[in-house]
């Protein structure tokens, strides 16, 4: 099975604030592993350019690319929200992190049984038609299933989200569009707080629990996707790759192992065997632990290499291969590899310019920030760095 790795070193030159989660180490850990793992001569590299202004066009409304590109700072740091903050490199990598997909997505569909996965951030699947949230400024995954409409005559696509936090920004991309099935699991109640109560035929909304383990995240995918994709049957399976449900993340609550990545994985490829001639596009959402991010990314990719004669069987948690423990890059910063420490996780006291207008309340402004607090799981990792728990 090919497997298309992209990847663009400007990827890197989004800045946030210092400490911030969503931070460069998180690339490079990916790169780190695929470089020791052996899995890079298995995967065919590929460069990548930005998105083209029309692609972002058919998914977000032109007043917020627009306020987007007005407020990018030519130097310091431009917050968009509470959360999520921009540097002068920051929507060059978003243009790239969606460009990514959508060549991958004009790859897979050109060439049947091929495969790819996006090694790219920011990530997007928090960005709403209207909205940069959570981190995200531009929803490359949703970019890539109207391009693949657009320009491929894909006529259903599917896109499959594992991340810990639900997939608002493409919940609300394509709640009023039946050709785009959209299957989100997430911890629940939980941040974004948005659209995780849809009704939609084509919305599959899955709640966990906070502690949900492997078994009862297993039974829940397969009684909720399953038959979704089932009378689906998509063209395309794009898949939003968020690695924070593991047991290790410092964001979250949920207790997945690298072999329950594997197993999504291998579900997500037989479902893609029987209905779509093994077509996957995979982008890189989240995950913030940095050893649990390599590790259960590299279960990921591994599941993604593998024959369609190996996919589709439901194994008992646990029961997928089993981990290589790797060494991280060495030139990380010290405590980079593991959890963040708990300098960002109590009051973090920001001198950024705050924007504090949106689209359609005229001119920008902005006015200095003082202090800010990240949302209730960042301030509740806040409390436990401190008590020395968990």
């Amino acid at each position: 099975m090919a497997l298309l790795y992209y990847a663009h070193d400007d990827c890197l030159h989004h800045e946030m604030q210092p400490g911030h989660p969503e931070r460069p180490d998180r690339l490079r850990a990916v790169n780190a592993m695929v470089e020791a793992s052996g899995l890079a001569a298995r995967m065919q590299r590929r460069e990548v350019t930005e998105v083209e202004p029309v692609q972002l066009a058919a998914i977000h409304q032109a007043p917020y690319l627009s306020w987007l590109e007005a407020a990018q700072p030519a130097e310091g740091l431009v917050a968009v929200d509470p959360d999520t903050t921009m540097g002068p490199g920051s929507l060059r990598a978003a243009r790239l992190a969606a460009g990514a997909v959508i060549a991958a997505v004009d790859a897979v569909l050109e060439a049947p049984g091929t495969r790819a996965f996006c090694a790219v951030r920011p990530p997007g699947h928090h960005a709403e038609g209207d909205a940069a949230m959570g981190f995200c400024f531009y929803n490359s995954i949703a970019a890539g299933a109207r391009h693949a409409q657009a320009a491929h005559s894909a006529e259903r696509v599917a896109v499959l989200d594992f991340d810990v936090h639900h997939g608002n920004g493409t919940v609300d991309i394509f709640k009023d569009d039946p050709s785009v099935l959209v299957c989100s699991s997430f911890q629940h109640p939980y941040y974004p707080h948005r659209y995780d109560d849809i009704e939609r035929p084509n919305i599959v909304n899955t709640p966990l629990a906070a502690g949900t383990g492997s078994e009862a995240f297993r039974r829940a995918i397969e009684a909720d996707w399953l038959p979704a994709l089932a009378a689906h049957q998509p063209d395309l399976i794009l898949v939003s790759a968020g690695f924070d449900a593991h047991v290790r993340d410092p964001l979250a609550q949920l207790e997945l192992t690298d072999e329950d990545f594997h197993w999504v994985t291998a579900l997500i490829a037989d479902a893609a065997q029987r209905y779509c001639e093994g077509r996957i596009v995979s982008a890189l959402e989240g995950g913030y632990d940095l050893a649990a991010l390599a590790s259960a990314s590299q279960q990921h990719l591994e599941a993604l290499l593998a024959s369609p004669s190996g996919l589709g069987t439901t194994r008992g948690a646990g029961g997928g291969p089993a981990s290589r423990e790797l060494a991280l890059d060495p030139a990380l910063p010290a405590g980079q590899n593991g959890l963040l420490t708990s300098d960002f996780f109590t009051e973090m006291r920001l001198r950024v310019s705050y924007v504090t207008t949106r689209p359609d309340t005229g001119p920008l402004e902005s006015q200095p920030v003082r202090s800010t607090r990240f949302p209730g799981a960042v301030r509740r990792c806040a409390a436990q760095a401190r008590s020395g728990t968990r």
